[in-house]
């Protein structure tokens, strides 16, 4: 069967996704139990978040450096995870739903990021106000501003890829499941207790990333071309 292939050249999807994940996880490393002191929770008293952000600044920096830096790579993956479906003769609005979420994802994530830069500076702590204000914003830009969004790339590639036969029907199923998640984490601005659903949605998400990238295809049929278009 002829086929044709994408004649330019096109990052390695599976590479990008691996390196957002390490970038990322790299950045928590400097924030979460690893560390001496965690980072605080929402539910966390105010001088605890102002303490913290006085006493941990550097660990606040580099965790925000090295997941500013991530989104470079997650950027790419959703570009040309997208153009990819397009070539592959996905003509249905999934991708562009794709584009839209995991655009969303990566501005979002990237705001959340640099607010964390902003409340690394020691004196930005002293007011305990201002502050508190910053890491909610930060804390939602990063938690359901991550999640919600990703949950929509998820649903728009998989369902798309489903149709086509782009990618086996497992991984199909777990990037809806994972859409789920994505979704219902937004309730986690009303009940507190659903926030568990956001890193539900994060770090098994790293895998369907990965993995995604590498299955997708990057050659397809004339006859294909022929009955999608």
């Amino acid at each position: 069967m002829e086929t044709i292939k994408q004649n330019y050249m096109v990052p390695p999807l599976g590479v990008l996704a691996i390196i957002f994940m390490v970038l990322f996880i790299a950045g928590l490393f400097f924030v979460t139990s690893f560390s001496p002191t965690h980072y605080p929770g929402p539910w966390e008293s105010t001088e605890t978040i102002a303490t913290y952000f006085r006493t941990q600044h550097s660990d606040v920096l580099m965790c925000a450096f090295f997941q500013f830096g991530s989104l470079i790579p997650l950027g790419l993956y959703v570009m040309t995870m997208v153009s990819r479906l397009r070539f592959l003769g996905v003509r249905s609005a999934g991708p562009y739903i794709a584009l839209f979420g995991g655009l969303m994802t990566v501005i979002n994530t990237a705001i959340s990021t640099l607010l964390g830069w902003v409340m690394a500076y020691p004196d930005m702590a002293q007011d305990t106000s201002v502050i508190r204000a910053l890491y909610y914003l930060a804390f939602a830009l990063g938690g359901v501003g991550y999640s919600v969004p990703l949950g929509i790339f998820f649903a728009g590639v998989s369902i798309s890829a489903g149709i086509a036969k782009l990618m086996p029907r497992w991984l199909v199923i777990f990037g809806l499941l994972l859409a789920v998640c994505g979704e219902l984490s937004w309730l986690s601005l009303i009940f507190s207790k659903m926030v568990y659903l956001i890193p539900l949605t994060r770090f098994p998400g790293f895998i369907w990333l990965i993995v995604a990238g590498f299955v997708i295809p990057k050659v397809i049929s004339k006859e294909t071309i022929a009955r999608t278009t």
